[in-house]
Protein backbone atom coordinates (compact mmCIF):
# COMPACT_ATOMS: atom_id res chain seq x y z
CA UNK A 1 0.00 0.00 0.00
CA UNK A 2 3.15 2.24 0.67
CA UNK A 3 3.73 2.21 -2.85
CA UNK A 4 -0.04 3.25 -4.49
CA UNK A 5 -0.36 7.07 -4.68
CA UNK A 6 -4.09 8.59 -5.68
CA UNK A 7 -4.64 11.90 -6.83
CA UNK A 8 -6.36 13.96 -9.16
CA UNK A 9 -5.79 16.72 -12.07
CA UNK A 10 -7.80 19.87 -11.19
CA UNK A 11 -7.77 23.45 -12.78
CA UNK A 12 -10.16 26.28 -14.56
CA UNK A 13 -11.56 25.31 -17.91
CA UNK A 14 -8.84 25.55 -20.84
CA UNK A 15 -5.63 24.95 -18.23
CA UNK A 16 -4.34 22.04 -20.24
CA UNK A 17 -5.34 19.48 -17.66
CA UNK A 18 -6.55 16.66 -20.28
CA UNK A 19 -3.08 17.64 -22.16
CA UNK A 20 -0.89 17.13 -19.16
CA UNK A 21 -2.90 14.11 -17.89
CA UNK A 22 -1.79 12.59 -21.96
CA UNK A 23 1.60 13.07 -21.46
CA UNK A 24 2.12 11.37 -17.91
CA UNK A 25 -0.06 8.05 -19.87
CA UNK A 26 3.10 8.57 -22.18
CA UNK A 27 5.97 8.98 -20.33
CA UNK A 28 4.48 6.06 -17.37
CA UNK A 29 4.30 3.90 -20.55
CA UNK A 30 0.84 3.56 -19.97
CA UNK A 31 -0.09 3.64 -23.38
CA UNK A 32 1.60 3.14 -26.68
CA UNK A 33 2.57 5.05 -29.17
CA UNK A 34 0.20 3.73 -31.49
CA UNK A 35 -2.61 4.03 -29.00
CA UNK A 36 -1.70 8.03 -28.25
CA UNK A 37 -4.05 10.33 -29.40
CA UNK A 38 -4.65 13.83 -28.24
CA UNK A 39 -7.23 13.95 -24.94
CA UNK A 40 -6.94 10.37 -24.89
CA UNK A 41 -9.35 10.24 -21.70
CA UNK A 42 -12.13 12.49 -23.40
CA UNK A 43 -13.64 9.61 -24.73
CA UNK A 44 -17.44 11.39 -25.56
CA UNK A 45 -17.53 12.78 -29.32
CA UNK A 46 -18.71 15.61 -27.60
CA UNK A 47 -15.86 16.20 -25.08
CA UNK A 48 -13.19 16.16 -28.13
CA UNK A 49 -15.32 18.25 -30.13
CA UNK A 50 -16.00 21.40 -27.76
CA UNK A 51 -12.24 20.47 -26.69
CA UNK A 52 -13.63 20.50 -22.49
CA UNK A 53 -14.04 17.24 -20.29
CA UNK A 54 -17.30 16.71 -19.36
CA UNK A 55 -16.99 13.36 -17.49
CA UNK A 56 -13.98 12.74 -14.76
CA UNK A 57 -11.41 9.76 -15.92
CA UNK A 58 -9.52 7.22 -13.95
CA UNK A 59 -7.31 5.41 -15.07
CA UNK A 60 -4.41 3.40 -13.24
CA UNK A 61 -0.50 4.27 -14.34
CA UNK A 62 2.95 1.97 -13.22
CA UNK A 63 5.89 4.39 -12.62
CA UNK A 64 9.01 2.56 -11.08
CA UNK A 65 11.09 5.49 -9.14
CA UNK A 66 14.81 4.73 -7.51
CA UNK A 67 14.39 0.99 -8.19
CA UNK A 68 11.07 0.63 -6.40
CA UNK A 69 7.66 0.15 -8.40
CA UNK A 70 4.84 2.34 -7.40
CA UNK A 71 0.99 2.69 -8.84
CA UNK A 72 -0.12 5.95 -9.48
CA UNK A 73 -3.88 6.14 -9.94
CA UNK A 74 -4.65 9.46 -11.47
CA UNK A 75 -8.50 11.07 -11.51
CA UNK A 76 -8.98 13.73 -14.45
CA UNK A 77 -11.86 16.46 -13.95
CA UNK A 78 -13.84 18.81 -15.55
CA UNK A 79 -12.79 22.59 -15.30
CA UNK A 80 -16.54 24.54 -16.16
CA UNK A 81 -18.20 25.66 -13.14
CA UNK A 82 -21.16 23.62 -14.03
CA UNK A 83 -19.29 20.32 -13.50
CA UNK A 84 -18.03 20.85 -10.05
CA UNK A 85 -19.63 18.16 -8.47
CA UNK A 86 -17.54 15.60 -10.84
CA UNK A 87 -14.73 17.51 -9.06
CA UNK A 88 -15.98 16.89 -5.32
CA UNK A 89 -16.25 13.38 -6.12
CA UNK A 90 -12.69 12.76 -7.35
CA UNK A 91 -11.37 15.04 -4.68
CA UNK A 92 -12.98 12.50 -2.39
CA UNK A 93 -11.47 9.52 -3.80
CA UNK A 94 -7.94 11.11 -4.14
CA UNK A 95 -5.25 12.16 -0.98
CA UNK A 96 -2.99 14.70 -3.55
CA UNK A 97 -3.98 17.44 -6.09
CA UNK A 98 -2.37 18.33 -9.06
CA UNK A 99 -3.49 22.40 -9.45
CA UNK A 100 -3.03 23.39 -12.74
CA UNK A 101 -2.14 27.24 -13.62
CA UNK A 102 -2.08 28.35 -17.03
CA UNK A 103 0.90 30.70 -17.18
CA UNK A 104 -0.29 33.06 -19.97
CA UNK A 105 -3.48 33.28 -18.01
CA UNK A 106 -2.86 33.03 -14.29
CA UNK A 107 -5.33 32.42 -11.30
CA UNK A 108 -9.17 32.28 -12.60
CA UNK A 109 -11.93 31.90 -10.68
CA UNK A 110 -12.73 28.44 -11.18
CA UNK A 111 -9.04 27.81 -10.40
CA UNK A 112 -9.68 29.50 -6.69
CA UNK A 113 -13.17 27.61 -6.44
CA UNK A 114 -11.71 24.01 -7.14
CA UNK A 115 -8.46 24.34 -4.91
CA UNK A 116 -10.53 25.15 -1.94
CA UNK A 117 -12.67 21.94 -2.50
CA UNK A 118 -8.77 19.89 -1.88
CA UNK A 119 -8.10 21.94 1.01
CA UNK A 120 -11.49 21.20 2.55
CA UNK A 121 -10.67 17.40 2.02
CA UNK A 122 -7.04 17.69 3.58
CA UNK A 123 -5.30 17.17 -0.26
CA UNK A 124 -1.82 17.62 -0.51
CA UNK A 125 -1.32 20.40 -3.32
CA UNK A 126 1.38 20.31 -5.90
CA UNK A 127 1.27 23.48 -7.97
CA UNK A 128 1.67 23.78 -11.74
CA UNK A 129 2.72 26.41 -13.69
CA UNK A 130 1.82 24.81 -17.27
CA UNK A 131 2.23 26.05 -20.74
CA UNK A 132 5.14 27.80 -20.30
CA UNK A 133 6.39 27.40 -23.78
CA UNK A 134 3.83 30.18 -24.84
CA UNK A 135 4.77 32.91 -26.36
CA UNK A 136 2.55 35.04 -24.43
CA UNK A 137 3.71 33.30 -21.16
CA UNK A 138 4.49 35.38 -17.98
CA UNK A 139 5.61 32.66 -15.55
CA UNK A 140 7.24 34.86 -12.49
CA UNK A 141 3.84 37.10 -12.50
CA UNK A 142 1.86 33.89 -12.38
CA UNK A 143 4.21 32.53 -9.73
CA UNK A 144 3.45 35.49 -7.53
CA UNK A 145 -0.28 34.61 -8.16
CA UNK A 146 0.37 31.23 -7.34
CA UNK A 147 2.68 32.43 -3.68
CA UNK A 148 -0.44 34.60 -2.64
CA UNK A 149 -2.89 32.01 -2.65
CA UNK A 150 -1.70 29.27 -1.90
CA UNK A 151 0.74 30.65 0.79
CA UNK A 152 3.73 28.07 -0.49
CA UNK A 153 7.45 28.66 -1.15
CA UNK A 154 8.75 29.81 -4.86
CA UNK A 155 10.33 26.67 -5.39
CA UNK A 156 7.83 24.57 -4.54
CA UNK A 157 5.85 25.57 -7.77
CA UNK A 158 6.66 23.05 -11.02
CA UNK A 159 7.24 24.44 -14.64
CA UNK A 160 5.91 22.41 -16.76
CA UNK A 161 4.43 22.29 -20.57
CA UNK A 162 1.56 19.43 -21.47
CA UNK A 163 2.29 19.82 -24.95
CA UNK A 164 6.22 19.77 -25.62
CA UNK A 165 6.20 17.68 -22.49
CA UNK A 166 8.99 19.76 -20.66
CA UNK A 167 8.85 18.79 -17.14
CA UNK A 168 6.48 16.05 -16.98
CA UNK A 169 9.51 13.69 -14.94
CA UNK A 170 9.62 15.98 -12.64
CA UNK A 171 5.83 16.38 -11.88
CA UNK A 172 5.97 12.43 -11.72
CA UNK A 173 8.90 12.79 -8.63
CA UNK A 174 7.03 14.82 -7.19
CA UNK A 175 4.05 12.74 -7.18
CA UNK A 176 5.92 10.33 -5.36
CA UNK A 177 7.76 12.75 -2.73
CA UNK A 178 5.27 14.60 -1.86
CA UNK A 179 1.20 12.68 -2.06
CA UNK A 180 1.00 10.67 0.91
CA UNK A 181 0.35 6.71 0.45
CA UNK A 182 -3.68 5.91 1.40
CA UNK A 183 -4.56 4.98 4.58
CA UNK A 184 -6.18 2.31 5.74
CA UNK A 185 -6.34 -1.47 7.35
CA UNK A 186 -6.05 -4.39 4.98
CA UNK A 187 -7.37 -6.86 7.26
CA UNK A 188 -10.79 -4.47 8.75
CA UNK A 189 -14.21 -5.34 7.07
CA UNK A 190 -14.40 -4.03 3.26
CA UNK A 191 -15.23 -0.68 2.91
CA UNK A 192 -15.23 1.57 -0.63
CA UNK A 193 -16.82 4.30 -1.68
CA UNK A 194 -18.59 4.73 -5.85
CA UNK A 195 -18.07 7.49 -6.73
CA UNK A 196 -18.64 6.99 -10.50
CA UNK A 197 -20.76 4.70 -12.55
CA UNK A 198 -21.33 3.81 -16.48
CA UNK A 199 -23.93 1.46 -18.39
CA UNK A 200 -22.68 -1.47 -20.56
CA UNK A 201 -25.43 -2.56 -23.04
CA UNK A 202 -24.13 -6.43 -22.88
CA UNK A 203 -22.80 -6.43 -19.27
CA UNK A 204 -25.18 -4.18 -17.12
CA UNK A 205 -24.36 -1.09 -15.09
CA UNK A 206 -20.29 -0.62 -13.84
CA UNK A 207 -19.73 0.96 -10.59
CA UNK A 208 -16.13 2.43 -10.00
CA UNK A 209 -15.33 2.51 -6.24
CA UNK A 210 -12.28 3.19 -4.15
CA UNK A 211 -11.26 0.77 -1.36
CA UNK A 212 -10.71 2.46 2.17
CA UNK A 213 -10.23 -0.58 4.70
CA UNK A 214 -10.24 -4.55 3.39
CA UNK A 215 -10.53 -5.93 0.46
CA UNK A 216 -12.66 -6.91 -2.68
CA UNK A 217 -12.28 -10.83 -4.22
CA UNK A 218 -13.85 -11.90 -6.80
CA UNK A 219 -17.41 -13.72 -6.74
CA UNK A 220 -17.75 -12.65 -2.96
CA UNK A 221 -20.92 -11.42 -2.32
CA UNK A 222 -21.34 -7.92 -1.67
CA UNK A 223 -23.41 -4.90 -0.48
CA UNK A 224 -24.77 -1.72 -1.09
CA UNK A 225 -24.97 0.01 2.17
CA UNK A 226 -27.55 2.63 1.63
CA UNK A 227 -29.38 1.11 -0.76
CA UNK A 228 -29.31 -2.52 1.20
CA UNK A 229 -29.23 -4.58 -2.27
CA UNK A 230 -26.84 -7.14 -2.38
CA UNK A 231 -25.05 -9.24 -5.14
CA UNK A 232 -22.64 -11.24 -7.02
CA UNK A 233 -19.05 -10.02 -7.15
CA UNK A 234 -18.75 -11.53 -10.90
CA UNK A 235 -16.04 -9.65 -12.05
CA UNK A 236 -13.68 -6.44 -10.46
CA UNK A 237 -10.50 -4.99 -11.23
CA UNK A 238 -8.68 -1.99 -11.91
CA UNK A 239 -8.77 0.68 -14.78
CA UNK A 240 -6.17 0.89 -16.97
CA UNK A 241 -7.24 2.39 -20.58
CA UNK A 242 -9.36 -0.85 -20.65
CA UNK A 243 -10.84 -2.09 -17.75
CA UNK A 244 -8.14 -5.59 -16.72
CA UNK A 245 -9.19 -7.97 -14.36
CA UNK A 246 -8.35 -9.18 -10.98
CA UNK A 247 -8.89 -11.78 -8.45
CA UNK A 248 -8.45 -9.51 -5.82
CA UNK A 249 -8.34 -5.55 -5.56
CA UNK A 250 -6.89 -3.90 -2.12
CA UNK A 251 -6.78 -1.22 0.71
CA UNK A 252 -5.97 2.27 -1.70
CA UNK A 253 -7.17 1.07 -4.58
CA UNK A 254 -9.42 2.23 -6.97
CA UNK A 255 -11.32 -0.16 -9.17
CA UNK A 256 -14.07 -1.36 -11.04
CA UNK A 257 -16.85 -4.11 -10.05
CA UNK A 258 -19.77 -5.78 -12.61
CA UNK A 259 -22.45 -7.61 -10.55
CA UNK A 260 -24.84 -7.59 -13.24
CA UNK A 261 -27.02 -4.69 -12.06
CA UNK A 262 -29.46 -3.81 -14.70
CA UNK A 263 -31.70 -1.30 -12.65
CA UNK A 264 -30.28 2.47 -13.11
CA UNK A 265 -31.83 3.27 -9.42
CA UNK A 266 -29.61 0.19 -7.48
CA UNK A 267 -26.55 2.37 -7.59
CA UNK A 268 -26.31 5.79 -5.68
CA UNK A 269 -22.80 7.47 -6.65
CA UNK A 270 -21.14 8.16 -3.20
CA UNK A 271 -22.63 4.92 -1.50
CA UNK A 272 -20.48 2.66 0.46
CA UNK A 273 -19.42 -0.95 -0.64
CA UNK A 274 -18.97 -3.65 1.66
CA UNK A 275 -19.13 -7.49 1.90
CA UNK A 276 -22.61 -9.09 2.99
CA UNK A 277 -20.10 -12.15 5.91
CA UNK A 278 -18.34 -9.08 7.47
CA UNK A 279 -19.50 -5.71 6.92
CA UNK A 280 -18.21 -2.31 8.07
CA UNK A 281 -19.55 -0.94 11.02
CA UNK A 282 -20.17 2.66 9.06
CA UNK A 283 -20.82 4.04 5.66
CA UNK A 284 -18.31 6.49 4.57
CA UNK A 285 -19.34 10.20 4.21
CA UNK A 286 -19.06 10.59 0.56
CA UNK A 287 -18.68 14.19 -1.05
CA UNK A 288 -21.53 16.96 -1.03
CA UNK A 289 -24.87 16.73 -2.27
CA UNK A 290 -25.65 17.15 -5.48
CA UNK A 291 -27.56 21.17 -5.88
CA UNK A 292 -29.42 22.03 -8.72
CA UNK A 293 -29.37 25.15 -10.04
CA UNK A 294 -31.36 25.41 -13.05
CA UNK A 295 -34.73 23.66 -14.01
CA UNK A 296 -36.10 23.48 -17.19
CA UNK A 297 -39.09 20.90 -18.87
CA UNK A 298 -37.72 18.22 -21.10
CA UNK A 299 -40.60 17.31 -23.58
CA UNK A 300 -40.35 14.11 -26.62
CA UNK A 301 -41.26 15.90 -29.51
CA UNK A 302 -43.78 12.98 -30.04
CA UNK A 303 -45.62 12.27 -27.10
CA UNK A 304 -45.63 8.59 -27.74
CA UNK A 305 -41.88 8.74 -27.05
CA UNK A 306 -42.65 9.22 -23.16
CA UNK A 307 -41.71 5.81 -21.99
CA UNK A 308 -38.44 5.82 -24.39
CA UNK A 309 -37.33 9.08 -22.95
CA UNK A 310 -37.81 7.85 -19.49
CA UNK A 311 -35.46 4.40 -20.21
CA UNK A 312 -32.56 7.15 -21.99
CA UNK A 313 -32.83 9.53 -19.00
CA UNK A 314 -31.84 6.54 -15.86
CA UNK A 315 -29.42 5.55 -18.68
CA UNK A 316 -28.04 9.11 -18.60
CA UNK A 317 -28.26 9.63 -15.01
CA UNK A 318 -25.72 6.82 -14.23
CA UNK A 319 -22.90 8.47 -16.49
CA UNK A 320 -23.77 11.87 -14.91
CA UNK A 321 -25.19 11.66 -11.49
CA UNK A 322 -25.80 15.28 -11.13
CA UNK A 323 -28.69 15.10 -13.47
CA UNK A 324 -32.22 14.49 -11.25
CA UNK A 325 -35.68 14.57 -12.43
CA UNK A 326 -39.17 14.16 -11.92
CA UNK A 327 -42.09 13.63 -14.64
CA UNK A 328 -44.82 16.24 -15.36
CA UNK A 329 -47.08 17.37 -17.84
CA UNK A 330 -47.66 20.34 -19.97
CA UNK A 331 -50.93 21.42 -21.45
CA UNK A 332 -48.74 23.14 -24.71
CA UNK A 333 -46.21 20.05 -24.74
CA UNK A 334 -48.02 16.93 -23.36
CA UNK A 335 -46.26 14.32 -20.99
CA UNK A 336 -42.39 15.17 -20.04
CA UNK A 337 -40.12 15.39 -17.19
CA UNK A 338 -38.95 18.53 -15.01
CA UNK A 339 -35.14 18.26 -15.01
CA UNK A 340 -32.93 20.16 -12.49
CA UNK A 341 -29.20 21.17 -14.27
CA UNK A 342 -26.09 22.44 -12.38
CA UNK A 343 -25.66 25.29 -14.99
CA UNK A 344 -26.59 26.01 -18.59
CA UNK A 345 -23.31 24.15 -20.40
CA UNK A 346 -25.21 21.15 -18.08
CA UNK A 347 -28.45 21.78 -19.49
CA UNK A 348 -26.60 21.90 -23.07
CA UNK A 349 -24.62 18.57 -22.83
CA UNK A 350 -27.53 16.53 -21.62
CA UNK A 351 -29.83 17.61 -24.20
CA UNK A 352 -27.24 16.89 -26.96
CA UNK A 353 -26.45 13.95 -25.19
CA UNK A 354 -29.97 12.30 -25.63
CA UNK A 355 -29.75 13.27 -29.04
CA UNK A 356 -26.66 11.62 -29.93
CA UNK A 357 -26.49 8.77 -27.69
CA UNK A 358 -30.13 7.68 -27.93
CA UNK A 359 -31.13 9.11 -30.53
CA UNK A 360 -33.81 11.15 -28.83
CA UNK A 361 -35.22 14.42 -29.86
CA UNK A 362 -36.59 16.66 -27.17
CA UNK A 363 -37.99 19.93 -26.63
CA UNK A 364 -36.56 22.32 -23.74
CA UNK A 365 -38.77 24.71 -21.95
CA UNK A 366 -37.82 27.57 -20.66
CA UNK A 367 -35.08 27.13 -17.48
CA UNK A 368 -35.85 28.91 -14.37
CA UNK A 369 -34.82 28.50 -10.57
CA UNK A 370 -36.42 27.21 -7.28
CA UNK A 371 -38.62 29.77 -5.27
CA UNK A 372 -40.46 29.58 -2.08
CA UNK A 373 -43.90 31.10 -2.32
CA UNK A 374 -45.03 31.98 1.39
CA UNK A 375 -49.17 32.25 1.64
CA UNK A 376 -51.17 34.73 3.84
CA UNK A 377 -52.31 31.34 5.73
CA UNK A 378 -49.07 30.86 6.68
CA UNK A 379 -48.60 27.47 4.11
CA UNK A 380 -45.22 27.67 2.42
CA UNK A 381 -44.82 26.40 -1.20
CA UNK A 382 -41.87 25.55 -3.32
CA UNK A 383 -42.34 26.69 -7.05
CA UNK A 384 -40.28 24.93 -9.57
CA UNK A 385 -42.70 25.37 -12.39
CA UNK A 386 -44.37 28.76 -12.80
CA UNK A 387 -47.11 27.23 -13.20
CA UNK A 388 -47.08 25.39 -9.47
CA UNK A 389 -47.17 28.85 -8.13
CA UNK A 390 -50.41 29.55 -6.44
CA UNK A 391 -53.11 32.91 -6.58
CA UNK A 392 -51.09 36.21 -6.59
CA UNK A 393 -54.23 37.53 -4.16
CA UNK A 394 -53.52 34.74 -1.67
CA UNK A 395 -49.60 35.10 -1.69
CA UNK A 396 -47.59 36.81 1.36
CA UNK A 397 -44.17 37.70 -0.32
CA UNK A 398 -42.12 35.15 -2.57
CA UNK A 399 -38.20 34.55 -1.72
CA UNK A 400 -35.70 33.67 -4.45
CA UNK A 401 -32.33 32.06 -4.40
CA UNK A 402 -29.54 34.74 -4.54
CA UNK A 403 -25.37 33.70 -5.42
CA UNK A 404 -21.97 35.01 -4.35
CA UNK A 405 -20.41 35.38 -7.92
CA UNK A 406 -16.94 35.92 -7.98
CA UNK A 407 -15.70 37.33 -11.36
CA UNK A 408 -11.77 37.55 -12.29
CA UNK A 409 -11.18 39.43 -15.20
CA UNK A 410 -8.56 42.49 -16.28
CA UNK A 411 -8.99 45.79 -14.91
CA UNK A 412 -10.14 47.00 -18.11
CA UNK A 413 -13.19 45.87 -18.49
CA UNK A 414 -14.27 46.53 -14.81
CA UNK A 415 -16.55 49.17 -15.96
CA UNK A 416 -18.79 46.70 -18.59
CA UNK A 417 -18.76 44.05 -16.26
CA UNK A 418 -19.85 46.05 -13.21
CA UNK A 419 -22.79 47.51 -15.46
CA UNK A 420 -24.12 44.11 -16.50
CA UNK A 421 -24.08 42.96 -13.23
CA UNK A 422 -26.45 45.71 -12.05
CA UNK A 423 -28.59 45.45 -14.62
CA UNK A 424 -29.29 41.81 -13.97
CA UNK A 425 -29.67 42.85 -10.21
CA UNK A 426 -26.81 42.47 -8.26
CA UNK A 427 -24.75 44.23 -5.52
CA UNK A 428 -21.45 44.83 -5.20
CA UNK A 429 -19.33 43.13 -2.04
CA UNK A 430 -15.73 43.47 -2.60
CA UNK A 431 -13.16 44.40 -5.13
CA UNK A 432 -9.76 43.69 -4.92
CA UNK A 433 -6.83 44.01 -6.93
CA UNK A 434 -4.68 40.38 -7.55
CA UNK A 435 -1.90 42.21 -9.40
CA UNK A 436 -1.79 45.50 -11.11
CA UNK A 437 -4.40 44.89 -14.05
CA UNK A 438 -6.35 41.78 -12.89
CA UNK A 439 -9.36 42.28 -10.49
CA UNK A 440 -11.62 39.90 -8.62
CA UNK A 441 -14.87 41.40 -8.48
CA UNK A 442 -17.54 39.69 -5.36
CA UNK A 443 -21.55 40.32 -6.46
CA UNK A 444 -24.27 39.09 -4.67
CA UNK A 445 -26.88 38.81 -7.09
CA UNK A 446 -30.19 36.73 -7.72
CA UNK A 447 -29.65 33.10 -9.49
CA UNK A 448 -32.67 33.78 -11.81
CA UNK A 449 -30.93 36.24 -13.79
CA UNK A 450 -27.90 34.70 -14.27
CA UNK A 451 -29.66 31.53 -15.99
CA UNK A 452 -30.60 33.01 -18.81
CA UNK A 453 -27.57 34.98 -20.70
CA UNK A 454 -25.43 35.89 -18.07
CA UNK A 455 -22.66 33.92 -18.61
CA UNK A 456 -22.57 34.76 -22.61
CA UNK A 457 -22.54 37.89 -21.98
CA UNK A 458 -19.77 38.04 -19.44
CA UNK A 459 -17.30 36.68 -22.15
CA UNK A 460 -18.60 38.87 -24.94
CA UNK A 461 -17.98 42.05 -23.17
CA UNK A 462 -14.49 41.11 -21.48
CA UNK A 463 -13.36 39.50 -25.07
CA UNK A 464 -13.37 35.92 -23.14
CA UNK A 465 -11.00 37.27 -20.34
CA UNK A 466 -13.34 37.11 -17.59
CA UNK A 467 -13.95 33.92 -15.62
CA UNK A 468 -17.05 33.35 -13.22
CA UNK A 469 -17.77 31.08 -10.49
CA UNK A 470 -20.67 31.18 -7.83
CA UNK A 471 -22.04 29.40 -4.89
CA UNK A 472 -25.49 29.57 -3.41
CA UNK A 473 -25.90 31.90 -0.09
CA UNK A 474 -29.69 31.67 0.42
CA UNK A 475 -33.08 33.53 -0.47
CA UNK A 476 -34.14 36.72 -0.21
CA UNK A 477 -37.11 38.55 -0.27
CA UNK A 478 -38.17 39.97 -4.03
CA UNK A 479 -41.04 41.52 -5.83
CA UNK A 480 -41.65 38.87 -8.57
CA UNK A 481 -44.73 38.18 -10.63
CA UNK A 482 -46.23 35.64 -13.17
CA UNK A 483 -45.84 36.69 -16.69
CA UNK A 484 -47.99 34.54 -18.93
CA UNK A 485 -47.52 34.53 -22.76
CA UNK A 486 -50.93 34.18 -24.90
CA UNK A 487 -51.52 32.61 -27.96
CA UNK A 488 -54.61 33.48 -29.22
CA UNK A 489 -55.95 34.15 -25.74
CA UNK A 490 -54.50 30.79 -24.51
CA UNK A 491 -51.70 30.77 -22.03
CA UNK A 492 -48.34 28.57 -23.38
CA UNK A 493 -47.40 26.95 -20.16
CA UNK A 494 -44.42 26.24 -21.26
CA UNK A 495 -43.49 29.64 -22.31
CA UNK A 496 -44.56 31.34 -18.87
CA UNK A 497 -42.21 32.42 -15.97
CA UNK A 498 -41.42 34.20 -12.82
CA UNK A 499 -39.77 37.63 -13.53
CA UNK A 500 -38.64 40.59 -11.01
CA UNK A 501 -41.36 43.39 -11.58
CA UNK A 502 -39.00 46.09 -13.04
CA UNK A 503 -38.00 43.70 -15.67
CA UNK A 504 -41.20 42.38 -16.67
CA UNK A 505 -42.38 44.83 -18.94
CA UNK A 506 -38.84 45.19 -20.75
CA UNK A 507 -39.01 41.41 -21.01
CA UNK A 508 -42.79 40.63 -21.86
CA UNK A 509 -42.02 43.06 -25.03
CA UNK A 510 -39.02 41.77 -25.88
CA UNK A 511 -40.69 38.01 -26.00
CA UNK A 512 -43.71 38.97 -28.31
CA UNK A 513 -41.53 40.46 -30.87
CA UNK A 514 -39.13 37.42 -30.85
CA UNK A 515 -42.61 35.31 -31.13
CA UNK A 516 -43.74 37.43 -34.35
CA UNK A 517 -40.30 36.67 -35.99
CA UNK A 518 -40.23 32.92 -35.03
CA UNK A 519 -44.04 31.62 -35.62
CA UNK A 520 -44.65 31.35 -39.45
CA UNK A 521 -47.94 33.12 -40.55
CA UNK A 522 -51.28 30.96 -40.53
CA UNK A 523 -54.19 31.68 -42.94
CA UNK A 524 -55.49 34.01 -39.75
CA UNK A 525 -54.39 36.65 -37.64
CA UNK A 526 -52.55 35.44 -33.90
CA UNK A 527 -52.41 38.29 -31.02
CA UNK A 528 -49.68 37.47 -29.16
CA UNK A 529 -50.15 39.01 -25.68
CA UNK A 530 -47.70 39.19 -22.41
CA UNK A 531 -50.03 39.27 -19.37
CA UNK A 532 -49.39 39.62 -15.66
CA UNK A 533 -52.61 38.29 -14.02
CA UNK A 534 -55.32 40.09 -15.98
CA UNK A 535 -53.39 42.63 -17.34
CA UNK A 536 -52.09 42.57 -20.66
CA UNK A 537 -48.83 44.66 -20.64
CA UNK A 538 -47.50 43.69 -24.41
CA UNK A 539 -49.15 42.62 -27.61
CA UNK A 540 -47.73 41.69 -31.17
CA UNK A 541 -50.28 40.78 -33.87
CA UNK A 542 -49.04 38.09 -36.75
CA UNK A 543 -51.22 38.74 -39.77
CA UNK A 544 -52.92 36.57 -41.67
CA UNK A 545 -52.29 35.05 -45.53
CA UNK A 546 -55.07 36.26 -47.06
CA UNK A 547 -55.75 35.76 -50.67
CA UNK A 548 -56.72 38.53 -53.08
CA UNK A 549 -60.45 37.84 -53.30
CA UNK A 550 -61.34 40.81 -55.31
CA UNK A 551 -59.00 40.19 -57.94
CA UNK A 552 -61.89 38.73 -60.65
CA UNK A 553 -64.07 41.21 -59.53
CA UNK A 554 -63.78 44.38 -61.84
CA UNK A 555 -66.22 46.69 -62.64
CA UNK A 556 -69.24 47.12 -61.22
CA UNK A 557 -70.32 48.15 -58.05
CA UNK A 558 -68.56 48.30 -54.70
CA UNK A 559 -70.80 45.91 -52.98
CA UNK A 560 -69.94 43.30 -55.02
CA UNK A 561 -66.28 43.91 -53.91
CA UNK A 562 -67.68 44.58 -50.02
CA UNK A 563 -69.32 40.94 -50.20
CA UNK A 564 -66.80 39.08 -51.31
CA UNK A 565 -64.86 40.63 -48.61
CA UNK A 566 -67.10 40.36 -45.99
CA UNK A 567 -67.44 36.36 -46.80
CA UNK A 568 -63.91 35.79 -46.58
CA UNK A 569 -63.83 37.74 -42.89
CA UNK A 570 -66.92 34.89 -42.40
CA UNK A 571 -64.27 32.25 -43.01
CA UNK A 572 -61.42 33.67 -41.16
CA UNK A 573 -63.60 33.69 -38.27
CA UNK A 574 -64.46 30.24 -38.66
CA UNK A 575 -60.63 29.05 -39.42
CA UNK A 576 -59.66 31.22 -35.92
CA UNK A 577 -62.38 29.25 -34.30
CA UNK A 578 -60.98 25.80 -34.97
CA UNK A 579 -57.57 26.41 -36.20
CA UNK A 580 -54.18 25.89 -33.75
CA UNK A 581 -50.86 27.15 -33.92
CA UNK A 582 -47.55 25.25 -33.99
CA UNK A 583 -44.68 26.45 -31.91
CA UNK A 584 -41.64 25.88 -33.23
CA UNK A 585 -38.72 24.81 -31.06
CA UNK A 586 -36.77 27.56 -31.87
CA UNK A 587 -39.37 29.87 -30.36
CA UNK A 588 -38.21 28.17 -26.89
CA UNK A 589 -34.64 28.42 -26.99
CA UNK A 590 -35.10 31.88 -28.30
CA UNK A 591 -36.12 33.30 -25.44
CA UNK A 592 -32.63 32.52 -23.80
CA UNK A 593 -31.05 34.74 -26.33
CA UNK A 594 -33.21 38.14 -26.16
CA UNK A 595 -30.48 40.54 -26.06
CA UNK A 596 -28.49 39.21 -28.73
Amino acid sequence: MKNIRNFCIIAHIDHGKSTLADRLLEYTNTISKREMQAQVLDDMDLEKERGITIKSHAIQMDYSYKGEKYILNLIDTPGHVDFSYEVSRSIAACEGALLIVDAAQGIQAQTISNLYLALEHDLTIIPILNKIDLPSADPEVVKDQIVDLLGCERDEIMSASGKTGLGVHEILEEIVNRIPPPKGEEDAPLQALIFDSVFNSFRGIIAYFRIYNGSIKKGEKVKFVNTGMEYNADEIGVLRLKQEPRDVVKTGDVGYIISGIKEAKEVKVGDTLTTVANPCKEAILGFEEVKPMVFAGIYPVDTEDFEELRYSMEKLQLNDASLTWEPESSLALGFGFRCGFLGMLHMEIVQERLEREFNMTVITTVPNVSYIAYKTNGEVVTVNNPSDLPDPARIDYIEEPYIKANIITKSEFIGPVMSLCIEKRGVIVTQNYLTADRVELVFEMPLGEVVFDFFDRLKSISKGYASFDYHPIGMKQSDLVKLDILLKGEPVDALSCLIHRSNSYNFGKKICEKLKELIPKQQFEIPIQAAIGAKIIARETISAIRKDVTAKCYGGDISRKRKLLEKQKEGKKRMKAVGNVEIPQSAFMAVLKLND
